[in-house]
C-alpha cells in the first residue's frame, strides 16, 4: 500500500482543502494518507468515512527541547481522546496568530499595505505567515511566495524574523500517549535532533521526508537499531500545496512498510 503520512490542509498552513487533498491523493494512486495539520485537530471533523482510500486524522505538534533549544516536531496518529493534545496545542495556535499580527504590524511600518480582513485564516481563525505572504503576492507587493523577499524579511534576522514558544517535546509525546495515540519524531534531519529517539518514548520516526538527506536516513537507521524500543518507520511528503517552499507532491516520499502496518 502506498501511504503518505504527512500532509497539511488549509486548516493549518496548507493551501488545499481536505477535499482537494483527497482528490489529488486518489489521482496519485495512494492507498492511505494522513492529514497532520499543525497544532490543531479541527480537520478531523472534515475527514470522510468512505473516501476510496484510507484517510487518517493526525496532528503535528510544534515542540522543542528546552534543554538544547532544538525544535522537535512531533506527529501524532490514532488518537482515541484528543483532550490532552488539544490542551497542549491550543495556546500554540493563539501564540502563532498573535505572532502573525506582530509581523503584519512590522510590514505596515515598512510601507506595505495589508487588509487583515482579507487574509485567509486557518480554521477561520488563525493567521500563519504563509497567509501573509499569499496576500502580498496576490496584491502585487511581492513577486513570489518563498523567494528573496521571504528569506530577507522572515528569515536571516529580518524584521519579521521572530518566533513563538513551542511545547516541550516531552509534553507533546506524553499528550499523544495520554490520548491513546502513537508519537512519531518528524523529519529529524531538518532539526538534527536524532538523540531524542533514545531520550524519549517515541513509537516511530519519519524516515522518508524531503528534509532527510541520505546521511540523515543512515543516522535514523542507526538510531533505530541502537534503540531499546521497537520503532516503526514512516514517510510523508509534508505536502502544503502551493505553500511548499520546494516542489513536492503527495506520495513522493512514501512510508516504509513498518509504518503502514503500525498505523493502518
Amino acid at each position: 500500500m502506498r501511504a503518505d503520512f504527512h500532509i497539511h490542509s488549509n486548516i493549518s498552513d496548507g493551501s488545499d482543502t481536505v477535499a482537494e487533498i483527497l482528490a489529488r491523493a486518489k489521482k496519485r494512486g495512494m492507498g492511505a494518507i494522513a492529514i497532520t495539520d499543525h497544532d490543531t485537530l479541527a480537520h478531523h471533523a472534515l475527514l470522510p468515512r468512505d473516501a476510496g482510500l484510507l484517510v487518517l486524522g493526525g496532528v503535528e505538534i510544534s515542540a522543542c527541547d528546552p534543554d538544547t533549544g532544538l525544535k522537535a516536531h512531533v506527529l501524532g496518529y490514532g488518537l482515541q481522546d484528543g483532550a490532552a493534545v488539544e490542551a497542549l496545542i491550543a495556546p500554540i495556535r493563539e501564540r502563532r496568530h498573535q505572532n502573525s499580527l506582530r509581523q503584519i504590524e512590522r510590514l505596515l511600518d515598512h510601507g506595505y499595505y495589508i487588509d487583515v480582513n482579507q487574509l485567509h485564516r486557518a480554521d477561520g481563525q488563525y493567521i500563519y505567515k504563509q497567509h501573509i505572504m499569499a496576500y502580498l503576492v496576490k496584491t502585487g507587493q511581492c513577486p513570489e511566495l518563498f523567494g528573496h523577499f521571504y528569506h530577507r524579511v522572515f528569515k536571516q534576522g529580518g524584521y519579521c524574523d521572530f518566533d513563538i514558544q513551542y511545547a516541550d517535546v516531552r509534553d507533546a509525546v506524553a499528550a499523544i500517549h495520554a490520548g491513546g495515540g502513537k508519537a512519531v519524531l518528524a523529519h529529524p534531519g531538518q532539526q538534527q535532533n536524532f538523540y531524542l529517539l533514545q531520550a524519549l518514548p517515541f513509537d516511530g520516526v519519519e524516515l522518508n521526508h524531503p528534509e532527510n538527506k541520505p546521511e540523515d536516513r543512515e543516522t535514523i537507521m542507526e538510531c533505530v537499531s541502537d534503540s531499546a524500543a521497537t520503532l516503526f518507520l514512516t514517510g510523508g511528503s509534508d505536502y502544503h500545496g502551493r505553500f511548499n517552499d520546494m516542489p513536492v507532491d503527495i506520495g513522493t516520499y512514501a512510508s516504509p512498510e513498518s509504518g503502514v502496518l503500525a498505523l493502518c
